[in-house]
């Protein structure tokens, strides 16, 4: 697949539910942020017929079978999916973790913020026209909604599976229903579709990681190691006992809406 890369900046998918009832947007220009999960994907394809843009911020560390996945959801769209990803850390966690010296903490993570946020606001200052963000919250995620529209007042949204009471479980069964295969991460047990490796991990994510992906566990390992702070409240990666945690903790899949807006 030929990868386009818009270097600079990012644009967001918007959604808006206050109060329980959802205001639409008024934006001129309707975005969807495509994040290579089942949710996102969805949300733009019950809007695809209103959506002016679809933007997927590529980062390095994603699962190869992000890119298959991209693609058969452009064919299901009949849109194409605009592909940024940022300049100055080469798209790459460990290029941020090596080069902040931080790894995740109460201020958030860092690759979110360098590799998402960041791209994401260089991207928006192309554009002068009101935006509305489609977002691909699903019905158990309202209070993430409403914190999102809360910090993010420059901008209408809309929450497409939220709207329809959608579930995750709603979602991966219209993907199937559409022949779409969803991502591999998710086949091998993973909550969501994020970076390989990723620093929000709990105890039962990074035990399945060092068993599917044992160099990537050895590299954050050292990497916490080097910096002096891990990945989890607690434990360093290389003493974690391999049956601690379970794969139903909570995970947040990560956006750039992680962080503060």
């Amino acid at each position: 697949m030929k990868m386009r890369y818009i270097h600079g900046g990012v644009r967001l998918v918007a959604a808006t539910y206050r109060a329980g009832a959802f205001q639409l947007g008024g934006g001129l220009m309707m975005t969807a942020w495509f994040s290579a999960g089942c949710s996102s994907f969805v949300a733009a394809y019950l809007l695809r017929d209103e959506i002016d843009r679809i933007v997927y911020i590529d980062v390095a560390n994603q699962h190869p079978d992000s890119w298959r996945f991209l693609k058969d959801c452009e064919e299901a769209l009949g849109k194409r999916i605009e592909i940024l990803r940022d300049v100055k850390w080469g798209g790459c966690i460990d290029n941020v973790i090596e080069g902040k010296r931080y790894v995740n903490g109460p201020a958030g993570a860092p690759c979110t913020l360098e590799l998402k946020k960041r791209v994401r606001q260089e991207w928006e200052r192309q554009f002068t026209e009101p935006i509305t963000y489609v977002w691909g919250y699903d019905a158990g995620e309202r209070k993430r909604a409403e914190r999102l529209e809360a910090g993010m007042v420059e901008f209408s949204h809309r929450f497409p599976l939220i709207e329809r009471g959608m579930t995750k479980a709603d979602v991966h069964g219209l993907c199937q229903q559409l022949g779409i295969k969803r991502p591999v991460m998710y086949d091998m047990g993973y909550p969501n579709n994020n970076c390989i490796g990723c620093v929000k991990g709990g105890m039962g994510y990074w035990n399945a990681i060092r068993r599917d992906f044992p160099e990537v566990f050895k590299r954050r390992a050292r990497q916490e190691r080097e910096i002096g702070h891990s990945c989890i409240k607690g434990v360093f990666l290389d003493e974690l006992e391999p049956g601690r945690g379970r794969m139903d903790e909570v995970m947040p899949e990560c956006s750039f809406a992680c962080l503060g807006m």
